[in-house]
């Protein structure tokens, strides 16, 4: 029984309660037990304590798969097979590729120590199995999506509050009514028994005498040990608004930012410290700094250093170098480790109606806001990738912060406006009435000086523009003559449009719009489609409606021909 029931006391976030006196296979547990106690000890696979209680989980699943779908009661009795099946178990019961590679791992892992420890115990079919996790692909994770700053706003302005009322409140010790000594005697009573022993549990009879003392005055009990504690330490329901601060200002992941110590404040400068914290999963290079902005308690830098300055009467009586000490109501009253549930970070977000996109109830999740502080960097720094990838390489930035669904939006606009001004760029010169002054006056006496005003004149015409390289059009092999159809000068850099051609655009756009009753829409579109937008959008806007009106009347009082590819 000693060997399915114990503790592990892992080496980040507190201890694991293991208990597989009642699990069947019997001779599973025991092995599996033996696994997990190895893969946890210093120098093991397994550090944190949420790991350590997801690979617990994992057995567990595995095991109800061995008493419901298999024969195998040992582990010598395993075959390679079986790992196979319990595999395709996960896959029919609808388990995502990722997913299901993670569960299936830690079941590989537990029986590879195993059999390091006993080479003589697992059928050699199943030590050739446990030379790769799966046949499958595991495929392609979908990447954590940050939050908008719409939800980002609510979440920092919730918390900032909070945190005021957090910091305001410690140190302040429950107050008794003015006018009732008994109720006042007995209310420093228990603050008292709290400043010697740190808390003041329910049996105490300092806790009784004053529980039944308020509530024979019709005072409020229901939360007296909370209200009691509060005013001497943090408490659970206040790490979410800390710890959502705490990583929307500096994008520390959440699993560094519940490892913090009182220590981690480091070469302070000038408004600025470094915060030095551990990143477990960056095997090799886990000890990392980044520096922030220090000052007051909005500050990164300042709301460390004031939890550490809370916390200090609690670390009197729970010795720890966490940042993270607070009171919890049950058996064991003083934490030094973040165990909050998602119950609690529920109850904060809904005590501040805050809301998703769609306007529904937000869900918090705790992982996204180191995503949510880069989106918002992202764009800030208009996506100006040396100036984002602080900390990473520029890929490891683009793929892992960038390339997430928020920011997609943000992505296809700023395409969208590239192919515009490339398409811009990509069109005729237009020149309205006062550039063509312009250009006419800077060119006189310069030696091109000719060249421009023979383009300017008419002399280089071609049917909707002058051109000014008809043998060298970006359509053709330089030195050939332009193959395009004369309203291919709408998409060419060589064309030069001017008041003098005004009558001819307007007598084309006539005829595209008369061709679009005749011709299918898709036929229509091919054909005509980008030069009407062009003339539409981009020609006709650059010259004043006085000169359009007068084109417009010249182009309808001459009949102006048509080259005969307009009508092919």
């Amino acid at each position: 029984m000693l060997g399915l029931r114990f503790n592990i006391d892992a080496r980040y976030g507190g201890t694991v309660e293991v208990d597989l006196a009642d699990v069947h296979p019997r001779a599973f547990a025991i092995a599996f037990a033996g696994a997990l106690r190895r893969q946890s000890e210093l120098g093991g696979a397994l550090g944190a304590r949420s790991t350590i209680k997801q690979h617990l989980q994992a057995y567990h699943r595995f095991f109800a798969y061995l008493r419901g779908h298999s024969a195998v009661k040992t582990p010598a009795d395993l075959r390679a097979d079986d790992i196979d099946r319990y595999e395709a178990f996960l896959e029919a019961g609808g388990m995502k590729p990722i997913h299901r590679h993670t569960v299936l791992a830690k079941v590989i892992l537990a029986l590879r120590s195993i059999d390091a420890d006993k080479p003589s115990l697992i059928d050699e079919g199943v030590r050739r199995r446990l030379s790769y996790t799966s046949a499958q692909s595991a495929g392609r994770s979908r990447p954590r999506d940050a939050y908008s700053p719409f939800v980002a706003r609510q979440l920092r302005d919730a918390a900032r509050g909070d945190i005021a009322r957090i910091f305001r409140r410690i140190g302040k010790p429950l107050e008794s009514d003015n006018g009732d000594a008994n109720l006042r005697r007995v209310t420093d009573e228990a603050n008292a028994r709290i400043v010697v022993s740190g808390r003041l549990s329910s049996g105490e009879r300092a806790f009784k005498s004053l529980y039944f003392m308020r509530l024979r005055r019709g005072l409020p009990v229901s939360t007296l040990a909370e209200d009691l504690h509060a005013r001497f330490h943090l408490r659970a329901v206040d790490i979410p608004p800390l710890l959502t601060l705490l990583s929307l200002e500096t994008g520390l992941e959440i699993e560094c930012c519940k490892a913090l110590t009182i220590d981690c404040l480091q070469n302070p400068g000038h408004g600025t410290v470094e915060i030095a914290y551990l990143k477990r999963r960056a095997r090799g290079a886990e000890h990392k700094h980044i520096r922030v902005r220090d000052g007051g308690v909005g500050t990164p830098g300042g709301l460390i250093r004031k939890l550490i300055e809370v916390t200090a009467f609690t670390r009197q009586f729970l010795p720890s170098d966490s940042i993270w000490l607070y009171y919890y109501t049950g058996r064991k009253q003083l934490r030094a480790s973040i165990e909050h549930q998602q119950e609690i970070v529920d109850r904060w977000t809904g005590s501040h109606g805050i809301r998703d996109d769609d306007g529904e109830p937000l869900r918090l999740v705790l992982s996204r806001l180191r995503k949510t502080h880069k989106a918002l960097w992202y764009l800030k720094t208009e996506g100006h990738m040396a100036r984002f990838a602080l900390g990473h390489t520029p890929e490891i930035a683009a793929r892992h912060y960038a390339d997430i669904p928020s920011l997609r939006p943000l992505h296809e606009a700023t395409v969208a406006e590239a192919l515009s001004e490339a398409a811009v760029a990509a069109g005729p010169i237009i020149l309205a009435p006062g550039d063509e002054h312009s250009r006419r006056r800077g060119n006189a006496g310069r030696d091109e000086g000719a060249d421009v005003d023979a383009l300017l004149n008419g002399e280089q015409d071609v049917w909707l523009a002058a051109c000014s390289g008809f043998d060298r059009s970006p359509f053709a092999d330089p030195g050939s003559p332009c193959s395009q159809p004369f309203w291919g000068c709408l998409e060419c850099r060589n064309a030069v449009i001017t008041t003098r051609k005004l009558p001819a655009v307007i007598a084309f756009l006539r005829f595209v719009e008369e061709q679009r009753a005749g011709l299918p829409s898709a036929e229509w579109a091919t054909k005509f489609g980008r030069a009407h937008e062009r003339i539409a959008k981009q020609v006709l806007p650059a010259f004043p409606q006085s000169l359009i009106a007068e084109a417009e009347r010249e182009a309808e009082g001459q009949g102006l021909y048509l080259p005969p590819e307009a009508r092919q």
